[in-house]
Order: C-alpha cells, then structure tokens, then sequence
C-alpha cells in the first residue's frame, strides 16, 4: 500500500501512537488502583513516622506520580480517623499549627487483613494455574517513605 519513506514514516506514527496508548493505559491503571487503595497507602505512610496531610499529598504525588489534593485527603484522614485506624494531635510548635496523624493499633491490623486479603485474590484469580501461588506483599522501599506494591508468581515445589 506505501512504498519507501512513506511506509517508514507511516510505520514510525503508528508505533508512536501504540506506544502513547499503551503509556496512557498504565497509567489510567496505576490512578484507578491507587483511588481504590489510597486508604491503604495512607496508613501505609502513617506506620512508618506521624504526618500531617500535607507531607502525605507530597509523598503520594513523589512516589506514585499522582496527584490528590486536600479535597481528596484531608476527609479520608477523617474517615480514617473515625474508624479508629489513626489518631491525630494538633502540634503548635509550626509557624501555623499542625494536625499530625499516626497510626493505630487497629489501623495497623487493617494493613495486616489487607495484604492477606489482596494474596487471597490472587490466589483466585490465578487459580487456574496450578504450578504456581501468587503473592502480593506491602513493603516499605530502601527510604522507608516508599511503598511497593510486588506481585510475584512462585513456584511450588514438588
């Protein structure tokens, strides 16, 4: 249909525009799993020091390249507040005071219940291969304010 440079250029955009795509896509995925986890990634923050709302909208967007403003984290450290999952104390010792949230035994608990939970649907949803368990684990990174989510296949051994 194309000859020469015109089949090159043609070729060239097309694999362009599936790299784009494919670029967009992973990152439609990583904001979509990140809505549905920003509880977890929250305490995930809290156990490693207490932080204020601000330092936690900073280390999301840091480690995670997306953004969630006030309107997004400050009434979910509400909620997360309500459910007994953190505690919070005002520290004066700012130019403006502080509201400084750390984590709960309970909410420490629900990190445990979570990472359980995320192994168990892997484990369903790769059920049908038999050679092989999936695990996912919650781990804090080498600086201790990054969070990895690691899915690995393991092998069993027969």
């Amino acid at each position: 249909m194309y000859t020469g440079k015109t089949a090159k250029l043609f070729n060239k955009n097309t694999q362009e525009k599936k790299n784009m795509l494919k670029a967009n896509s992973q990152k439609e995925v990583s904001t979509k799993l990140m809505k549905g986890l920003l509880d977890l990634v929250i305490l995930q923050f809290l156990s490693t020091e207490p932080m204020h709302g601000y330092q936690i909208i900073t280390k999301i967007r840091k480690n995670f390249g997306v953004y969630f403003g006030p309107s997004t984290i400050y009434p979910l450290l509400g909620t997360l507040e309500k459910k007994g999952y953190v505690d919070s104390q005002w520290n004066m010792n700012f130019e403006r005071p502080r509201k400084i949230y750390s984590l709960t035994t309970n909410g420490q608990n629900m990190l445990n219940f979570t990472e359980e939970s995320l192994n168990l649907i892997c484990r369903k949803i790769t059920n049908s291969n038999a050679d092989s368990t999936p695990e996912v684990r919650i781990i804090n990174g080498k600086s201790r304010d990054r969070l990895e989510f690691r899915s690995t296949l393991i092998r069993q051994q027969n």
